[in-house]
């Protein structure tokens, strides 16, 4: 079977390998000069040397299993660290105390049961009010249509959650895994993050991460494995029609706006305007780097203070002087479009409050990367506009974290759309044998 991809990132990396595992004679087209999508990297200089810089900060967890296979079948696995048990800082600017969310021994949910209660950041009353509402939202039926038309901040309210919480714990997490607020997420989507990663299992909330830059991780790794699994790797090589693609099965591996492009108008069983309607939330990081160490730990996060999550990435980015560190900013609506000159005076008086050894620190250098469609938006209602991985064309299948994967838009969520459309590639080549 001849089988195209149409799309380099991690979705069409596995749509790709997983078909040609089974014997399909695979062609990748990629629109960019390189592998990898949304994660990758690219070189910048500092002070008359490079330093290697990420786009954005990617994290995974324990309980990403498709994604940790991904990495097994890539053979970099030895390039992550994983965390033997999850344990989390949380700094505020308002006080020189640091908070610390780490599992403890006891099976799930218990298992946070002892850093909830030395949690400095929230009260006693809100901490009582805390264990019910996480154990009905392990309850709650994630699959329910009527679970992802509600807001996960109106059901928090529902449950006893005051602004305080929401903001101190579920936030810290929701919108880094979201890319969006309480306010405006799908409680569907909520309740996969928290479900699986925090009330399921004690140590599936284990966080990992890249030791080398996402390039080296993922697209360099994969053009390797591509190549070893007899694929053609095409890149530079935009699709503008799928007419003129030779193949009998097509997978297209790209983000929502080029897959309603390039889909014949009733591919999807979709409103016309289905793209839109699913839209797009944006991403922004800020790049600090400064003359010595002024984060102690791989990253923290932060409550009272606009910041959310800040990684070390010394060693990752090959700096031998000095601590380079970077914000992650999710669900940057109201930022993404402000110069950078704007963003470092907003930003850095809240870096230096959150951490008081940047006050005295050298400001070596500060730029910022943005992803203007980082995901799409996990709004109430966003399910409906989430195709599964076949559609109305014979031949013709999607894939990508937009589609209906269960997930949000995570690197977990784009390997298992890739593992889906080409197990339904191959079903249904199965199919057509058999009635043959």
């Amino acid at each position: 079977m001849k089988a195209a991809v149409i799309g380099g990132g991690l979705a069409g990396i596995t749509a790709a390998l997983r078909l040609a595992d089974a014997g399909a004679s695979v062609v990748l087209h990629e629109a960019k000069p390189k592998l990898g999508g949304l994660t990758h990297s690219f070189q910048r200089d500092l002070e008359g040397r490079s330093i290697r810089v990420d786009n954005g900060q990617h994290v995974f967890l324990r309980c990403c299993t498709s994604y940790r296979a991904l990495l097994d079948r890539l053979g970099v696995t030895g390039l992550t660290h994983l965390q033997p048990r999850l344990d989390v800082t949380v700094r505020s600017e308002a006080s020189r105390r640091v908070g610390r969310l780490r599992r403890g021994s006891l099976p799930a949910p218990l298992h946070l049961g002892p850093a909830l209660a030395t949690y400095p950041w929230l009260g006693a009353a809100e901490k009582a009010r805390v264990v019910p509402a996480a154990l009905a939202l392990g309850r709650v039926d994630r699959d329910a249509p009527a679970t992802d038309e509600t807001s996960f901040g109106q059901w928090l309210a529902a449950h006893g959650q005051g602004p305080r919480a929401v903001e101190a714990l579920w936030d810290l997490i929701g919108v880094a895994t979201l890319n969006a607020t309480a306010d405006h997420a799908s409680l569907a989507l909520a309740a996969t993050v928290f479900q699986l990663g925090l009330l399921d299992r004690a140590d599936a909330a284990d966080i990992g991460w890249s030791t080398v830059p996402l390039q080296e991780l993922h697209g360099d790794a994969a053009l390797r494995a591509l190549g070893d699994a007899g694929v053609e790797v095409r890149t530079g090589s935009k699709v503008t029609d799928l007419a003129g693609v030779d193949a009998e099965a097509i997978v297209l591996a790209v983000p929502p706006a080029d897959a309603d492009r390039l889909l014949p108008a009733d591919a999807l069983d979709l409103p016309v305007d289905w793209a839109e309607a699913l839209g797009s939330s944006p991403i922004i990081n800020l790049h600090l780097v400064y003359d010595r160490q002024v984060l102690d730990g791989p990253f923290t996060a932060a409550v009272d203070s606009p910041l959310q999550w800040v990684f070390d990435r010394t060693s990752h980015a090959g700096l031998t002087h000095g601590q380079y560190v970077a914000v992650s900013l999710s669900a940057a609506d109201d930022l993404i479009d402000l110069p950078v000159a704007r963003l470092r005076e907003r930003f850095l008086p809240h870096v230096e409050a959150l951490l008081p050894r940047a006050r005295g620190a050298r400001l070596r250098d500060f730029f910022v990367t943005r992803e203007r469609h980082a995901t799409f938006r996990p709004a109430p209602g966003s399910g409906r506009f989430r195709p599964g991985p076949r559609t109305t064309r014979r031949g013709l299948y999607v894939a990508g974290a937009w589609t209906a994967t269960g997930w949000p838009a995570t690197m977990e969520g784009a390997v298992r759309s890739g593992d889906a459309a080409a197990a339904a590639v191959l079903e249904d080549r199965t199919s057509l044998m058999e009635v043959a």
